[in-house]
């Protein structure tokens, strides 16, 4: 059985969003409700939800931020038995959100949500789980399902966007990234790092000619540079866009991407892996 979370700051709105979802998709079960953004990412660990309904506009957490830090939980590559979830965005009528919504980069219900809006909401979002859960079994077709719409690059940009949207008087994004360089700091341009690896406690910042660690694990990465010059492709892993080579598969068919510059080979996780989707 299909499973949701509807975090809404609205009492009425989240009553209102449950009763809808009764009418279009009455196998889908509401395991929680939230009132901001933190509890929104907190739930969703929690119970792991197939579908989350995020308001954009919520107190403590927008919708937007609680959307990029759900994309950065684990999902079964790590955590063994979770595959993420779909996002969908609660808004009232912004246009700006609308038109990127309508681009087809993540689905929206507006505020009231009614049913036919809401039922190809519904519809659309199926659609997506039916996939993935069609390829699960198979290891290999799995592997080159779609992704799931909140570790697509489109996405990320959209949510980065957003973000500036709401919270005009956030910092601009980097331009360098200052690292520690055998004792000493350095300052490194964004487009002259090939990737970006975490671990426990470090980040390797990897260029042409050198790696440098910094303490800066990659989901603050992801809020801070420009997504539109770096993809995700692991929880643990940025790339940057014009550094990407090629994509091959190892014997045991996950993808592995080539760096143009540097020998190393990047693992693409398996929430990540439709993001080659054809290659």
């Amino acid at each position: 059985m299909p499973t949701a979370l509807i975090a809404d700051d609205e009492r009425l709105m989240r009553e209102q969003l449950r009763a809808r979802l009764a009418e279009v998709w009455p196998e889908l079960e509401i395991v929680a409700e939230a009132r901001n953004g933190q509890e929104a990412v907190a739930m969703t660990e929690q119970h792991h939800p197939d579908v989350v309904f995020l308001d954009i506009r919520m107190p403590v957490l927008t919708g937007v931020d609680a959307a990029r830090q759900i994309a950065q939980l684990p999902t079964f590559d790590e955590a063994g038995g979770w595959p993420g979830c779909e996002i969908v965005f609660i808004t009232a009528y912004d246009q700006y959100a609308v038109q990127a919504f309508e681009q087809g980069v993540v689905d929206y219900v507006l505020k009231p949500a009614e049913r036919e809006r809401l039922k190809l909401t519904v519809e659309r979002v199926r659609q997506r789980m039916a996939e993935r859960s069609h390829h699960g079994g198979d290891a290999q077709a799995a592997l080159s399902a779609a992704p799931l719409a909140a570790h697509t690059p489109a996405m990320q940009q959209l949510l980065q966007q957003l973000a500036a949207q709401i919270n005009p008087q956030q910092p601009p994004k980097l331009q360098w990234i200052q690292a520690t360089v055998r004792q000493a700091i350095q300052m490194i341009p964004l487009e002259e790092i090939l990737f970006f690896i975490s671990d426990e406690k470090y980040t390797r910042v990897q260029t042409a000619s050198m790696e440098a660690l910094i303490r800066k694990p990659i989901k603050e990465l992801v809020e801070e540079i420009d997504m539109r010059l770096f993809w995700q492709i692991h929880r643990s892993t940025l790339v940057n866009i014009k550094a990407i080579a090629g994509v091959s598969r190892d014997e045991r068919g996950r993808q592995l991407v080539s760096v143009r510059g540097h020998p190393e080979k990047l693992e693409v996780s398996r929430s990540y892996a439709g993001l080659f989707k054809g290659m």
